[in-house]
């Protein structure tokens, strides 16, 4: 049987970090290997709030699997349809926002997992296993065993469940969506603010309690990111396509006005 590889939980499994690169604008597969190349672990391929169709995001999770990078789309809330189709064709996990209690990650778990942990329904030939033909009870524990099912904590009732998410089996990781924590709290983008540092720490102690593993999103300057990171996030959601074409572009042409303004130029 051919083995299913996940680059993204190998590195968790390790302790090291998961990193990982949002894609919202891109619209080819290229991306998947030009993220690779940048040293990510994973894609977080945004259904949820880009405007990616079903077919692009399992062509682009397709292509990662080639390019030796994770893909993990994200869906939106409740779109369990959505999430077993792109299981069904490539991907690699599935994040699921706004997880409030244990209830929702059960069910998120019942029907994500391939029987007897859930009750998904069974395709084939997956991409994941290079579209061979595999036993079914093989197929179910190999592609069961791979996945990553990540519940995104974004409420304070969340936050104060996370104990109870944490415990629930195949649930794998607690990822704080930090940006909507903080309006729920309302403290829009005050990824510091000690209430937030709270929430990090007990969605920590929660997955090391129940050996599942802690995630940061939303997060991009270096000085909070570090402490978090220190506190003991893993699975890190390291910005996206959008935000680093637009550092790149914004850091050229800074230098370049930069010798503008620091050198007569000859005409």
């Amino acid at each position: 049987m051919p083995a299913v590889r996940n680059i993204a939980r190998e590195r968790l499994q390790r302790g090291e970090l998961a990193l990982g690169a949002g894609v919202r604008f891109a619209r080819s597969h290229e991306i998947a290997k030009l993220m690779q190349s940048a040293g990510y672990d994973f894609l977080f391929i945004d259904l949820e709030h880009g405007a990616l169709s079903l077919d692009l995001a399992a062509q682009i999770s397709v292509a990662a699997l080639d390019a030796g990078i994770t893909p993990i789309p994200r869906v939106p809330s409740g779109e369990y349809a959505m999430a077993t189709r792109l299981l069904d064709n490539g991907a690699l996990g599935i994040v699921f926002p706004h997880v409030d209690g244990p209830q929702e990650a059960s069910a998120i778990v019942d029907r994500l997992k391939f029987p007897p942990q859930g009750h998904r329904s069974m395709a084939g030939n997956a991409p994941q296993l290079g579209y061979a033909a595999v036993k079914p009870a093989e197929y179910a524990s190999s592609l069961n065993a791979a996945g990553l099912i990540v519940a995104m904590i974004e409420t304070p009732d969340a936050v104060e469940n996370a104990d109870a998410i944490a415990a629930v089996e195949g649930i794998d990781v607690l990822l704080v969506g930090t940006n909507d924590l903080c309006a729920e709290m309302g403290i829009h983008g005050d990824f510091g603010n000690r209430q937030i540092a709270e929430a990090y720490r007990r969605v920590v102690a929660a997955c090391g309690k129940h050996g599942k593993w802690a995630g940061m999103g939303g997060v991009y300057d270096e000085t909070i990111a570090r402490r978090y990171i220190e506190l003991g996030a893993r699975f890190i959601l390291s910005g996206s396509d959008l935000t680093f074409m637009l550092g790149a572009a914004r850091s050229r042409a800074d230098y370049l006005r930069s010798i503008e303004t620091k050198a007569a130029l000859p005409v």
